[in-house]
């Protein structure tokens, strides 16, 4: 909370609802879109493809320590022909989505 009261120009968030309730996860969600609306730069790190589909403009896929495909959304599942975020990330680091 320390670090947000001066509302910085800049928020990192690293696996922010990873643990949190319903409830607790849609307050976060809601913080990040709201700080999005006010043109904070927000980077979120998270394994919840769905998370990342709501929240983010750009994607950056990271794997093994290596960027293997960035863009927003649409690039993404242009790139790939997959719809599905899941998909996508699965197809960019080279396994075949079921």
């Amino acid at each position: 909370a320390r670090t947000i009261v001066h509302d910085p120009p800049v928020l990192i968030f690293d696996e922010p609802t990873t643990g949190l309730d319903i409830l607790a996860t849609a307050q976060i969600s809601r913080f990040i879109q709201d700080s999005r609306a006010r043109r904070r730069c927000v980077i979120l790190s998270t394994h919840i493809m769905r998370e990342a589909e709501r929240l983010c403009d750009r994607l950056v896929i990271l794997h093994r320590g290596r960027v293997r495909a960035e863009g927003t959304l649409a690039e993404l599942r242009e790139q790939t022909g997959k719809d599905d975020l899941e998909d996508v990330f699965l197809k960019v680091i080279g396994i075949s989505p079921s």
